[in-house]
Protein backbone atom coordinates (compact mmCIF):
# COMPACT_ATOMS: atom_id res chain seq x y z
CA UNK A 1 0.00 0.00 0.00
CA UNK A 2 1.01 2.75 0.93
CA UNK A 3 0.48 6.44 0.66
CA UNK A 4 -2.89 6.10 -1.99
CA UNK A 5 -4.35 3.74 -0.24
CA UNK A 6 -3.53 5.23 3.13
CA UNK A 7 -5.01 8.42 1.43
CA UNK A 8 -8.29 6.17 0.53
CA UNK A 9 -8.84 4.93 4.13
CA UNK A 10 -8.68 8.52 5.29
CA UNK A 11 -11.20 9.74 3.38
CA UNK A 12 -13.42 6.50 4.05
CA UNK A 13 -12.74 7.37 7.82
CA UNK A 14 -13.88 10.97 7.32
CA UNK A 15 -10.66 12.83 6.75
CA UNK A 16 -10.77 13.97 3.20
CA UNK A 17 -11.37 17.10 2.97
CA UNK A 18 -7.65 17.90 3.93
CA UNK A 19 -6.55 15.25 1.10
CA UNK A 20 -9.00 16.20 -1.91
CA UNK A 21 -6.90 19.81 -0.95
CA UNK A 22 -3.65 18.59 -1.23
CA UNK A 23 -2.82 18.64 2.26
CA UNK A 24 -0.65 16.41 4.42
CA UNK A 25 -1.32 18.46 7.76
CA UNK A 26 1.66 16.92 10.40
CA UNK A 27 -0.82 16.00 12.64
CA UNK A 28 -2.72 13.53 9.73
CA UNK A 29 0.77 12.55 9.00
CA UNK A 30 0.53 9.65 11.80
CA UNK A 31 -2.44 8.74 10.84
CA UNK A 32 -1.31 7.92 7.39
CA UNK A 33 1.81 6.24 8.06
CA UNK A 34 -0.38 3.52 10.82
CA UNK A 35 -3.47 3.06 8.58
CA UNK A 36 -0.56 2.09 5.67
CA UNK A 37 1.06 -0.23 8.15
CA UNK A 38 -1.92 -2.15 9.33
CA UNK A 39 -4.02 -2.05 5.46
CA UNK A 40 -5.13 -5.26 4.46
CA UNK A 41 -7.79 -6.41 1.89
CA UNK A 42 -11.21 -5.32 3.85
CA UNK A 43 -13.91 -8.27 3.12
CA UNK A 44 -17.59 -7.94 3.89
CA UNK A 45 -18.12 -8.24 7.86
CA UNK A 46 -20.56 -11.10 7.15
CA UNK A 47 -22.22 -10.55 10.91
CA UNK A 48 -23.92 -13.58 12.69
CA UNK A 49 -25.71 -12.72 15.83
CA UNK A 50 -27.15 -15.35 18.05
CA UNK A 51 -30.53 -14.99 19.81
CA UNK A 52 -30.98 -12.64 22.41
CA UNK A 53 -31.16 -14.22 25.85
CA UNK A 54 -31.75 -11.82 28.84
CA UNK A 55 -30.65 -12.19 32.18
CA UNK A 56 -32.10 -10.19 34.90
CA UNK A 57 -32.02 -6.57 33.19
CA UNK A 58 -29.43 -7.16 30.82
CA UNK A 59 -30.10 -8.97 27.35
CA UNK A 60 -26.86 -10.17 26.03
CA UNK A 61 -25.97 -11.37 22.61
CA UNK A 62 -23.22 -13.13 21.06
CA UNK A 63 -21.86 -12.35 17.25
CA UNK A 64 -19.20 -12.84 15.14
CA UNK A 65 -17.91 -11.19 12.57
CA UNK A 66 -15.23 -10.70 9.65
CA UNK A 67 -12.48 -8.59 9.99
CA UNK A 68 -9.94 -10.03 7.04
CA UNK A 69 -10.14 -13.07 5.32
CA UNK A 70 -9.68 -15.94 7.82
CA UNK A 71 -10.43 -14.07 10.97
CA UNK A 72 -13.74 -14.48 12.44
CA UNK A 73 -14.01 -11.85 15.70
CA UNK A 74 -16.29 -13.17 18.50
CA UNK A 75 -17.84 -11.04 20.68
CA UNK A 76 -20.51 -10.27 23.10
CA UNK A 77 -23.02 -7.72 23.71
CA UNK A 78 -25.10 -6.19 27.01
CA UNK A 79 -27.96 -3.84 26.65
CA UNK A 80 -30.78 -3.31 29.00
CA UNK A 81 -34.00 -5.05 27.93
CA UNK A 82 -36.29 -3.01 26.37
CA UNK A 83 -33.75 -0.04 25.89
CA UNK A 84 -34.82 3.02 23.05
CA UNK A 85 -33.83 1.41 19.95
CA UNK A 86 -30.81 3.56 19.29
CA UNK A 87 -28.04 4.12 21.87
CA UNK A 88 -24.19 5.09 22.25
CA UNK A 89 -21.94 1.95 22.16
CA UNK A 90 -19.05 1.51 24.27
CA UNK A 91 -16.78 -1.08 22.67
CA UNK A 92 -14.25 -2.36 25.85
CA UNK A 93 -11.10 -3.95 24.92
CA UNK A 94 -9.08 -6.69 27.11
CA UNK A 95 -5.48 -6.99 28.36
CA UNK A 96 -3.08 -9.45 27.68
CA UNK A 97 -4.32 -13.04 29.00
CA UNK A 98 -8.03 -12.24 29.22
CA UNK A 99 -10.59 -12.29 27.37
CA UNK A 100 -14.65 -10.42 26.12
CA UNK A 101 -15.60 -13.05 28.86
CA UNK A 102 -13.69 -11.42 31.51
CA UNK A 103 -15.02 -7.95 30.65
CA UNK A 104 -18.72 -8.68 31.60
CA UNK A 105 -18.80 -7.14 34.84
CA UNK A 106 -17.61 -3.80 33.15
CA UNK A 107 -19.79 -4.62 30.19
CA UNK A 108 -22.44 -5.29 32.65
CA UNK A 109 -21.67 -1.71 34.52
CA UNK A 110 -22.23 -0.33 31.40
CA UNK A 111 -25.06 -1.36 30.16
CA UNK A 112 -26.74 -0.62 33.31
CA UNK A 113 -25.64 3.23 32.57
CA UNK A 114 -27.83 3.10 29.13
CA UNK A 115 -24.99 1.75 26.70
CA UNK A 116 -25.08 -0.59 24.33
CA UNK A 117 -21.59 -2.44 25.53
CA UNK A 118 -19.27 -4.98 23.70
CA UNK A 119 -16.33 -6.62 23.87
CA UNK A 120 -14.53 -8.91 21.29
CA UNK A 121 -11.55 -11.57 21.56
CA UNK A 122 -8.44 -9.56 20.57
CA UNK A 123 -6.30 -12.30 18.46
CA UNK A 124 -5.26 -15.20 19.83
CA UNK A 125 -6.94 -14.35 23.49
CA UNK A 126 -10.44 -16.09 24.54
CA UNK A 127 -11.72 -18.45 21.68
CA UNK A 128 -9.26 -17.32 19.15
CA UNK A 129 -6.19 -18.65 20.93
CA UNK A 130 -5.60 -22.21 20.00
CA UNK A 131 -3.86 -22.82 22.81
CA UNK A 132 -1.74 -20.59 25.95
CA UNK A 133 1.40 -20.33 23.68
CA UNK A 134 -0.43 -19.38 20.93
CA UNK A 135 -0.41 -15.62 21.43
CA UNK A 136 3.85 -16.46 22.15
CA UNK A 137 4.02 -18.21 18.77
CA UNK A 138 2.37 -15.58 16.87
CA UNK A 139 4.35 -13.02 17.85
CA UNK A 140 7.78 -14.42 17.16
CA UNK A 141 6.64 -16.08 14.33
CA UNK A 142 6.21 -12.06 13.12
CA UNK A 143 9.56 -11.74 14.08
CA UNK A 144 11.13 -14.00 12.33
CA UNK A 145 8.95 -13.66 8.77
CA UNK A 146 7.77 -10.04 9.27
CA UNK A 147 4.42 -10.51 8.32
CA UNK A 148 1.41 -9.97 10.39
CA UNK A 149 1.38 -7.79 13.79
CA UNK A 150 -0.21 -9.83 16.58
CA UNK A 151 0.85 -7.27 19.23
CA UNK A 152 -1.29 -4.50 19.14
CA UNK A 153 -1.87 -3.84 15.53
CA UNK A 154 -3.62 -6.44 14.19
CA UNK A 155 -6.40 -6.25 17.30
CA UNK A 156 -6.34 -2.03 16.66
CA UNK A 157 -7.46 -3.34 12.98
CA UNK A 158 -10.39 -5.34 14.45
CA UNK A 159 -11.71 -2.91 16.58
CA UNK A 160 -11.70 -0.26 13.73
CA UNK A 161 -13.85 -3.32 11.70
CA UNK A 162 -16.10 -3.50 14.71
CA UNK A 163 -16.81 -0.07 14.32
CA UNK A 164 -17.88 -0.98 10.89
CA UNK A 165 -19.70 -3.27 11.74
CA UNK A 166 -21.34 -1.49 15.15
CA UNK A 167 -22.75 1.35 12.61
CA UNK A 168 -24.73 -0.86 10.83
CA UNK A 169 -26.83 -1.75 13.86
CA UNK A 170 -30.15 -0.30 14.01
CA UNK A 171 -30.07 -0.01 17.83
CA UNK A 172 -26.24 1.93 17.60
CA UNK A 173 -26.41 5.62 17.45
CA UNK A 174 -23.13 5.24 14.91
CA UNK A 175 -22.09 8.73 16.05
CA UNK A 176 -21.81 7.66 19.90
CA UNK A 177 -19.42 5.02 19.76
CA UNK A 178 -16.82 5.28 22.83
CA UNK A 179 -13.94 2.64 23.42
CA UNK A 180 -12.50 1.88 26.61
CA UNK A 181 -9.31 -0.81 26.84
CA UNK A 182 -7.12 -2.15 29.61
CA UNK A 183 -3.59 -2.77 29.56
CA UNK A 184 -3.10 -4.06 25.94
CA UNK A 185 -6.43 -3.22 25.33
CA UNK A 186 -5.50 0.54 26.36
CA UNK A 187 -3.41 0.67 23.98
CA UNK A 188 -5.13 -0.78 21.33
CA UNK A 189 -7.47 1.81 22.32
CA UNK A 190 -4.99 4.90 21.68
CA UNK A 191 -4.13 3.66 18.92
CA UNK A 192 -7.63 3.00 17.16
CA UNK A 193 -8.86 5.93 18.19
CA UNK A 194 -5.90 7.94 17.13
CA UNK A 195 -6.31 7.19 13.49
CA UNK A 196 -10.35 6.33 13.61
CA UNK A 197 -12.57 9.67 14.26
CA UNK A 198 -15.67 7.56 14.15
CA UNK A 199 -14.23 6.50 17.92
CA UNK A 200 -16.50 9.52 19.67
CA UNK A 201 -14.47 9.03 22.94
CA UNK A 202 -11.73 7.03 24.34
CA UNK A 203 -10.68 5.80 27.55
CA UNK A 204 -7.02 3.81 27.49
CA UNK A 205 -6.78 2.20 30.92
CA UNK A 206 -3.23 1.34 31.75
CA UNK A 207 -1.99 1.62 29.00
CA UNK A 208 -0.60 5.11 27.99
CA UNK A 209 3.23 5.28 28.06
CA UNK A 210 6.38 6.60 26.16
CA UNK A 211 8.11 3.53 24.83
CA UNK A 212 10.60 5.47 23.67
CA UNK A 213 11.42 6.97 27.10
CA UNK A 214 11.38 3.38 28.69
CA UNK A 215 14.01 2.55 26.25
CA UNK A 216 16.21 5.43 26.81
CA UNK A 217 16.12 5.23 30.74
CA UNK A 218 16.36 1.40 31.57
CA UNK A 219 12.86 0.88 32.42
CA UNK A 220 11.62 -1.56 29.28
CA UNK A 221 11.86 -4.51 31.11
CA UNK A 222 8.54 -5.10 33.16
CA UNK A 223 6.37 -4.24 29.38
CA UNK A 224 8.96 -6.64 27.99
CA UNK A 225 7.81 -9.07 30.30
CA UNK A 226 4.41 -9.43 29.03
CA UNK A 227 5.48 -10.42 25.96
CA UNK A 228 8.78 -12.51 27.33
CA UNK A 229 8.34 -15.46 25.98
CA UNK A 230 8.66 -14.24 22.27
CA UNK A 231 10.68 -11.80 22.85
CA UNK A 232 13.62 -14.53 24.83
CA UNK A 233 12.45 -16.90 21.80
CA UNK A 234 13.58 -14.33 19.37
CA UNK A 235 17.39 -13.34 21.25
CA UNK A 236 17.89 -17.11 21.33
CA UNK A 237 17.11 -17.44 17.31
CA UNK A 238 19.77 -14.42 16.80
CA UNK A 239 22.59 -15.36 19.31
CA UNK A 240 21.51 -11.86 21.01
CA UNK A 241 21.24 -10.32 24.83
CA UNK A 242 17.92 -9.24 25.74
CA UNK A 243 19.11 -5.86 26.35
CA UNK A 244 17.87 -2.47 24.89
CA UNK A 245 19.37 -2.37 21.84
CA UNK A 246 17.66 -5.92 20.41
CA UNK A 247 14.15 -4.92 21.94
CA UNK A 248 14.21 -2.09 19.80
CA UNK A 249 15.20 -4.09 16.97
CA UNK A 250 12.25 -6.61 18.39
CA UNK A 251 9.94 -3.56 18.35
CA UNK A 252 11.07 -2.41 14.88
CA UNK A 253 9.98 -5.68 13.58
CA UNK A 254 6.80 -7.13 15.23
CA UNK A 255 5.58 -3.28 16.13
CA UNK A 256 7.35 -0.78 13.93
CA UNK A 257 7.02 2.59 15.15
CA UNK A 258 5.79 1.76 18.27
CA UNK A 259 8.82 4.04 20.49
CA UNK A 260 8.84 7.00 17.73
CA UNK A 261 5.94 7.37 14.93
CA UNK A 262 3.24 5.96 17.04
CA UNK A 263 4.14 5.70 20.52
CA UNK A 264 1.98 7.74 22.66
CA UNK A 265 3.31 11.37 23.39
CA UNK A 266 2.80 11.06 18.97
CA UNK A 267 -0.87 9.63 19.03
CA UNK A 268 -2.31 10.80 22.08
CA UNK A 269 -2.84 14.45 20.09
CA UNK A 270 -4.35 12.53 16.70
CA UNK A 271 -7.35 12.20 19.22
CA UNK A 272 -8.23 15.74 19.69
CA UNK A 273 -10.79 17.15 20.19
CA UNK A 274 -12.41 14.17 20.89
CA UNK A 275 -13.29 13.74 25.04
CA UNK A 276 -9.84 11.47 26.01
CA UNK A 277 -9.49 9.84 29.38
CA UNK A 278 -6.55 8.53 30.55
CA UNK A 279 -6.10 6.41 33.33
CA UNK A 280 -2.82 5.28 34.88
CA UNK A 281 -1.61 3.85 38.26
CA UNK A 282 0.84 6.13 39.48
CA UNK A 283 3.35 3.19 40.65
CA UNK A 284 3.31 1.05 37.58
CA UNK A 285 6.19 -0.22 36.35
CA UNK A 286 5.12 -1.37 33.49
CA UNK A 287 4.15 2.54 32.32
CA UNK A 288 6.92 4.68 34.05
CA UNK A 289 5.34 7.59 35.37
CA UNK A 290 7.37 9.95 33.76
CA UNK A 291 6.52 8.62 30.20
CA UNK A 292 2.73 8.85 31.38
CA UNK A 293 3.61 12.36 31.76
CA UNK A 294 5.09 13.10 28.92
CA UNK A 295 2.37 11.98 26.84
CA UNK A 296 -0.16 13.64 28.95
CA UNK A 297 1.33 17.54 27.84
CA UNK A 298 1.36 16.48 24.51
CA UNK A 299 -2.02 15.95 24.65
CA UNK A 300 -2.59 18.80 26.89
CA UNK A 301 -0.85 20.77 24.04
CA UNK A 302 -3.19 19.61 21.64
CA UNK A 303 -6.44 20.05 23.09
CA UNK A 304 -5.67 23.34 23.86
CA UNK A 305 -4.67 24.54 20.76
CA UNK A 306 -7.99 22.47 19.70
CA UNK A 307 -10.02 24.87 22.14
CA UNK A 308 -10.91 21.89 24.06
CA UNK A 309 -8.82 21.64 27.00
CA UNK A 310 -12.20 20.39 29.20
CA UNK A 311 -12.16 16.97 26.79
CA UNK A 312 -8.87 15.90 28.05
CA UNK A 313 -8.09 14.11 31.78
CA UNK A 314 -5.01 12.39 33.21
CA UNK A 315 -6.69 10.23 36.02
CA UNK A 316 -3.48 9.01 37.90
CA UNK A 317 -4.71 6.41 40.53
CA UNK A 318 -2.58 7.20 43.72
CA UNK A 319 -0.66 4.06 45.36
CA UNK A 320 -1.65 2.06 42.81
CA UNK A 321 0.25 -0.29 40.25
CA UNK A 322 -1.27 -2.27 36.72
CA UNK A 323 -4.58 -2.25 37.84
CA UNK A 324 -8.11 -0.56 36.96
CA UNK A 325 -10.00 0.53 40.85
CA UNK A 326 -13.21 0.71 41.36
CA UNK A 327 -13.41 4.34 42.01
CA UNK A 328 -11.51 5.01 38.36
CA UNK A 329 -13.97 2.32 36.81
CA UNK A 330 -16.90 4.68 37.82
CA UNK A 331 -15.09 7.19 36.74
CA UNK A 332 -14.46 6.15 33.15
CA UNK A 333 -17.90 5.37 33.09
CA UNK A 334 -18.65 8.86 34.23
CA UNK A 335 -16.78 10.42 31.58
CA UNK A 336 -18.31 8.28 28.47
CA UNK A 337 -21.88 8.97 30.47
CA UNK A 338 -20.97 12.91 30.24
CA UNK A 339 -19.68 12.91 26.97
CA UNK A 340 -22.17 10.18 24.79
CA UNK A 341 -25.06 11.02 26.49
CA UNK A 342 -26.66 7.87 26.90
Amino acid sequence: MHRRNAILLLAALGLGEAVAAGQTPAATSPRMKFLALIDRPKVPAAPAVSTLVIKGRIAWEEFTFSSEAGQRVPGLTAALAGAPARRPAVVVLHGTGDSKEGMIPLLEAFATRGFLAVAIDGRYHGVRAIDSGAYVRAILEAYRTGRGHPFLYDTAWDAMRLVDYLQTRSDVDGARIGMLGISKGGMETYLAAAVDPRIAAAVPVIGVQSFAWALEHDAWQPRVETILGAVAGAARQDFRPVDADFVRDFYDRVVPGIYNDFDAPAVLPLIAPRPLLVINGDSDALTPRAGIELSAKAAERAYRDARAPDKFRLLLQPDTGHEFTAAAQRAAIDWMAKWLKP
